[in-house]
């Protein structure tokens, strides 16, 4: 039931939205005309009250009077402490505010109530009472002015960073949640969601309970949206643009925003389908799915307005996240020469979405640090066909992972790049996921300072953020944060799967990161598709101050077996001795490619990956290693097998020579006469050259797990 909350799971029929817009019309039109102001009671607890805010005008009832204008009288009815339990440790029944609010007769009440009742004193004892109270309140409200219409709101968040949040408030919170939305439906009352935008700030809630002024504003635009249904007019998601490609073989969906009430209908292809804008201001248009082709056009409309989208294509989508090495565009590749000159290839379309500041170690300006906590960390963009001007902008890896699908398959592609230099992957999970986790929870807390966050991603957050005003200032790295600006408004656009490169911002804690990691791809495929498809990069060789990455790439290659769907493109041999950015970028896109047209594309002829570690047996003082992927064993450079140890005793390694014996390897040592455990390619800047006829590298592997 948590998951189907998180997605806004109850939703008013068109009909009834319908009807409540011409109520409402009529409602105020009338009110008009005589002259009657029309009476808005918001009512609940210290959030309506606005606890914390000095100011008065500030405070989420007062901004919402400012919204609505002199036709309307708001009056705030707040009870800091109450509950909606008659039961409860302080029933808002028993307060003053309550018996204010029926004499001031509501034409409009907002209520939103259940914060206090998550406390141990209230919801374990009486929560089979809630939906009885709730519905009696709006009974009642309903009793004093028979015309009066009852909102109710979803819940405003309670952070992690609250005292009781683990102990019981986390678990308590969603049952209220739940609650709510079965009144809201017994009832027949609009539901107002106060709950989804201010999630994702918590730069807003100093105490992690109580909004600031800045939060009280979201309340009241959201309260006014509900009841004047003004949403700004018609518009599309900013991933919609001329030159886009849509996902093949699943439902087309548009979709975007306009004024309550309203009918927006789209022809594209042939077909035209209408939806009637939400009391949120919400719509959303599905045509069937297509196969590969194009090029199409799309005509978007309303009663006031049109909008063209030109040029699509149907195709596949690919999401291409991850830090600098997926970042790393491709005129700084090794081969961009060669590559821009060749970079015509108009059914490849680029979404380069770019943020309004680098992580570089400088400090950032107010306007930037008020722009990343609106969440306006990157910049809007367009869709563009692949030319040698918009291809030398972008990640070279996602480019020619992009080309080398296209030239095999011959299928429109779309990548959409949003990676982040030094991105750690907690801040591309998204925020229920983490709250929910009992171990990654703690993340949260006091992120800049604690030992889940690497030290260098503490540190360059600190210095981007050192002129910040906000105690709450958010940054990239901050647990959720990519997520949020740069996954979640995507996912309602269906696509074909995911490449990522990143983990050098994860190295400090291997074992952490295999907790983050597939935590990472469940909270993708929780918001996309159970089964969709992800290729990763293993991280690339390095010599200075890299100690862990032996561990974190084998780690990497153990993940893979455990994670379906997915595949792990081997770098190791492209590394940079000095740099954590090597140029040769080429061969790991087309790495990542192997996996996808392999599994993907069920194109079983392209081998995907070099040898992976199978098996190992021991006999007469030697090891014998069988690999997947092992057709034609060879040296990269003619040179007999490097990187090869073994060990009797765990840890205790020694340099071994390794033969190769058909598609296996035989592993012998002069200082160990009983080997029991092997490893390859083990240091941080690997010399392996264990390759096979594909001429693709073999992992890093150890037998010691």
């Amino acid at each position: 039931m948590i998951d189907t909350l998180k997605k806004h799971s109850f939703d008013i029929s068109n009909c009834h939205k319908m009807i409540i817009a011409i109520s409402i019309f009529l409602f105020l039109t009338f009110s008009s005309v005589f002259g009657q102001n029309i009476k808005v009671a918001c009512v609940g607890n210290s959030v309506t009250y606005g606890a914390g805010i000095e100011n008065l005008e500030e405070k989420y009832p007062a901004q919402l009077q400012m919204m609505l204008g002199e036709k309307y009288e708001v009056k705030n009815f707040g009870r800091s402490g109450a509950t909606l339990l008659k039961n409860g440790y302080r029933p808002y029944w028993n307060e003053p505010e309550f018996e204010e609010a029926l004499k001031f007769k509501a034409d409009i009440v907002i209520i939103h109530l259940g914060l206090n009742d998550t406390d141990p004193r209230a919801w374990p004892k009486y929560r089979d009472e809630f939906v009885r109270d709730y519905s009696n309140l709006i009974d009642t409200f309903k009793s004093v002015n028979p015309a009066a219409e009852v909102k109710i709101c979803r819940l405003t968040p309670i952070f992690s960073g609250h005292p009781r949040f683990t102990s019981s408030t986390r678990e308590w919170y969603w049952q209220v949640q739940e609650a709510i939305e079965v009144v809201a439906e017994i009832n027949e009352v609009e539901l107002l969601d106060l709950h989804t935008q201010l999630h994702r700030r918590p730069d807003l809630f100093p105490d992690n309970l109580h909004p600031t002024g800045d939060g009280a504003k979201i309340i009241a635009e959201t309260v006014y949206g509900a009841i004047t249904g003004n949403y700004g007019g018609l518009k599309l998601a900013p991933v919609f643009s001329n030159n886009m490609v849509l996902q093949r073989n699943q439902p087309i969906v548009f979709w975007g925003t306009d004024n309550t009430g309203e009918t927006v209908t789209i022809n594209f292809n042939n077909q035209e389908r209408s939806a009637l804008v939400n009391n949120a201001g919400e719509w959303e248009v599905e045509f069937p799915s297509m196969e590969a082709g194009g090029s199409y056009s799309a005509t978007i409309r309303n009663s006031e307005k049109e909008i063209e989208l030109k040029d699509i294509l149907i195709g596949d989508i690919w999401i291409c996240s991850g830090q600098s090495n997926m970042e790393f565009r491709l005129s700084q590749a090794a081969t961009a020469s060669d590559d821009i000159k060749q970079a015509n290839l108009p059914e490849i379309r680029l979404f380069n979405m770019q943020p309004v500041a680098y992580t570089n170690n400088e400090s950032w300006d107010l306007e930037t640090l008020d722009k990343i906590n609106r969440l306006e960390y990157f910049k809007q963009t367009e869709w563009k066909p692949t030319s040698p001007e918009t291809a030398k902008d972008f990640s070279a890896v996602a480019y020619h992972f992009g080309k080398t699908v296209y030239e095999v398959t011959g299928v429109p592609v779309g990548l959409i790049l949003n990676a982040v230099g030094g991105s750690p992957a907690e801040a591309w999970i998204d925020s229920y996921t983490l709250e929910f986790h009992p171990r990654l929870v703690g993340m949260f807390r006091d992120w800049k300072n604690n030992d889940f966050i690497n030290p260098w991603c503490r540190e360059r957050a600190g210095k981007n953020i050192e002129l910040a005003e906000n105690k709450s200032q958010r940054h990239p790295y901050h647990p959720s944060y990519l997520y949020e600006t740069g996954i979640q408004d995507l996912t309602k656009l269906n696509i074909a799967g995911v490449i990522w490169y990143q983990g050098e911002s994860n190295e400090q804690n291997v074992e952490l990161h295999e907790t983050i990691f597939p935590t990472l791809v469940e909270s993708w495929r929780n918001a996309w598709d159970a089964d969709l498809p992800l290729y990763y990069v293993q991280l690339s060789s390095m010599a200075v101050g890299r100690e862990t990455w032996g561990h974190f790439r084998d780690s990497q290659r153990r993940l893979m077996y455990e994670i379906p769907n997915s595949g792990m493109a081997v770098s190791s041999d492209l590394g940079d001795s000095t740099d954590v950015h090597p140029r040769e970028k080429k061969q790991v896109g087309e790495r990542l490619a192997r996996w996808a047209l392999n599994k993907t594309y069920g194109l079983s002829e392209i081998t995907p990956s070099g040898p992976l570690f199978h098996d190992c047996y021991f006999e007469g003082g030697a090891a014998w290693i069988s690999f997947e992927f092992a057709e034609g064993l060879k040296t990269s450079d003619g040179k007999p097998l490097k990187s090869f140890e073994v060990a009797e005793f765990p840890g205790l390694f020694f340099p071994a020579t390794a033969e190769i014996k058909g598609n296996v390897v035989k592993v012998t040592s002069d200082k160990v006469n009983t080997p029991r455990y092997i490893r390859y390619g083990w240091s941080s800047y690997s010399e392996g050259n264990l390759v096979n006829m594909e001429g693709l590298p073999a992992s890093t592997f150890t037998t010691e797990y």
